[in-house]
């Protein structure tokens, strides 16, 4: 979700409430962009907490990490809770589950209900998870981001690279951008260069996206993608 013209998203900042129950998926810091969660937290917010900017009175909340509530007042503590189900938080994760893949919705709503490790869903094929984790998302730096990262690489880390190289090749434009944010992060590079043998055709699919949309990602694709043995054997 866009800002509105003139107002600021809020930055929020980690909060342990006072009973000391976390979320384990709560991000450490995070925005508010939705301009009627924004009128919200001002509508409760000690005064003394408001700053203006020239231009349109944006506001920019101080709740950054070792942010100090101080006299914060008993409804803006509930709002802000992470573990609240009322709270901001809960329905930014909320937010999340709903646009997950049917498939994927059940195992969304255990890690957005603060399981860490939720029972991994059976079937789903891992194309449909890199489309999960290259979906655009509407407010990306919500409180649901942590969330958004953890919950499709949870179930990518453990597929063998021979059945993520397949699925690159059914996947679609959303699923490419996944599959090359995996492909060159730390969970796939740091494999043993026998498990990161990927076959000319999802190599190619992956090397020209990352080129065309990630070209941060192309240098490090290029060093760890190695081309599968019977690739090898077939170019003699």
């Amino acid at each position: 979700m866009n800002p509105t013209p003139g107002i600021e998203p809020l930055r929020m900042g980690d909060f342990a409430p006072s009973h000391g129950t976390r979320h384990p998926h709560h991000p450490r810091s995070y925005r508010i962009s939705d301009p009627a969660e924004i009128a919200e937290v001002l509508a409760v917010r000690p005064p003394e907490r408001h700053t203006d900017f020239a231009g349109g009175g944006a506001f920019e909340c101080m709740c950054h990490e070792g942010w100090d509530p101080g006299p914060a007042t008993p409804e803006l503590l509930r709002l802000i809770d992470p573990v609240s189900p009322e709270g901001i938080p809960a329905r930014h994760r909320a937010r999340w589950v709903a646009a997950a893949p049917e498939a994927l919705r059940e195992y969304a709503a255990a890690l957005a209900g603060g399981e860490e490790e939720p029972d991994l869903p059976r079937g789903v094929p891992p194309a449909v998870v890199f489309s999960w984790l290259g979906a655009v998302r509407e407010e990306p730096r919500d409180a649901a981001w942590l969330l958004a990262e953890r919950g499709p690489w949870l179930l990518l880390a453990g597929v063998p690279t021979e059945d993520l190289a397949w699925a690159v090749r059914k996947t679609d434009r959303a699923g490419l951008e996944g599959a090359v944010r995996f492909f060159a992060s730390e969970d796939f590079t740091t494999r043993h260069p026998k498990r990161r043998r990927v076959p000319d055709t999802a190599r190619d699919l992956l090397l020209r996206h990352a080129r065309g949309h990630r070209p941060k990602d192309l240098p490090v694709l290029e060093r760890r993608l190695l081309r599968a043995a019977e690739d090898r054997v077939r170019r003699c």
